[in-house]
């Protein structure tokens, strides 16, 4: 049988090809795929940026952001720069553009385009700064929860995240405190521990698209501030953090749509008092970076969907604590 190849046909004139019109189909091995969807997506999805924070040990802050692939292992690589470093910055995302929320003594907000490298754009500046909330998002809304402005509070503060300056007041928490963490499906958000103003075991949980206060969720095992979370759209994650009396390794888990107490997951490779959401998650993985008093820029995964103890990842560019993370597949966007 002979061979048909595309590429031979010409016009009469011999200079251009084909043009094929209708409804046409193709079921070679070899063809070429024409790029579908919008164009912030192409390259596909699975981006994790990680962003400010202060350097280990000396506590200066930066404004540097790294990027990784959450599916595959290794180091990350430089993603661009905020527009400024602080500490306790919270991290929240849609499917497209990623959040850096507020930090230590400044309540500006910054927006990264995830598909793209180019740091980060002016998203507005909120009425009170947040530091220390706990940051969250399903695929419309992001939002972030207690947090000192500067005294300590329990307000829920709410943004559309397409929107620059969209900020409005969703609600309150059950307690007010700071140093929380956030996870969230596509319709609860989940606030972790904190401090209020000592460490608790408490977990909320909060109905984003109506909006309204937070109601008590359940416990966890380990009383903490400072966890790094992940999630997916069923389970969120609480790992490391700093307890009562010292830093924690364990990592606890909860199932999103039913309230209950935390379950043992399994344990980071150190005890960490420092991540403050420093995570990226997809629906499969979790990715937990950086570690103090270890003084490592390394970054640790579990597969969110199976217990078990975390894994070495890969390396961040520098050693760096209390910085935040978001994702373009996190447990909010479903």
């Amino acid at each position: 049988m002979s061979q048909f190849k595309i590429n031979s046909i010409t016009d009469k004139s011999g200079t251009s090809g084909p043009v094929i019109a209708g409804v046409s189909t193709n079921n070679s091995t070899g063809c070429m795929i024409i790029p579908a969807g919008p164009t912030e997506f192409r390259g596909g999805r699975g981006r994790g940026v990680i962003g400010s924070g202060s350097l280990i040990p000396a506590g200066t802050t930066v404004n540097t952001m790294n990027l990784i692939t959450i599916a595959t292992t290794g180091d990350a690589t430089d993603f661009g720069d905020l527009s400024y470093g602080a500490a306790y910055r919270g991290g929240l995302a849609s499917s497209t553009r990623g959040i850096f929320a507020g930090g230590q003594n400044d309540p500006t907000y910054d927006y990264v385009i995830i598909s793209s490298q180019g740091g980060g754009n002016d998203f507005g500046d909120a009425p009170t700064d947040h530091m220390g909330g706990a940051t969250f998002n399903d695929s419309v809304r992001g939002f972030n929860g207690g947090g000192s402005d500067p005294s300590h509070t329990s307000n829920i503060r709410g943004m559309i995240i397409a929107s620059t300056g969209s900020f409005f007041n969703a609600g309150d928490l059950t307690i007010v405190g700071t140093y929380m963490s956030g996870a969230s499906s596509p319709t609860r958000g989940i606030i972790f521990g904190g401090a209020v103003p000592t460490t608790t075991k408490n977990i909320d949980v909060f109905t984003m698209a109506s909006g309204g206060n937070a109601i008590k969720f359940g416990e966890l095992i380990t009383a903490r501030k400072y966890a790094d979370t992940a999630g997916n759209t069923t389970r969120a994650l609480a790992a490391g953090g700093e307890g009562p009396s010292a830093n924690v390794n364990s990592i606890e888990f909860v199932t999103i749509a039913t309230d209950g107490n935390g379950t043992d997951f399994g344990d980071l490779h150190s005890a960490t008092s420092t991540g403050k959401d420093g995570v990226v998650s997809s629906a499969t993985r979790g990715i937990f970076s950086g570690f103090y008093p270890a003084n490592t820029a390394r970054m640790d995964f579990v597969n969110i969907t199976s217990a078990g103890n975390a894994q070495d990842f890969g390396d961040m560019t520098t050693t760096w604590q209390y910085h935040s993370g978001c994702s373009d597949s996190n447990g909010g966007l479903g």
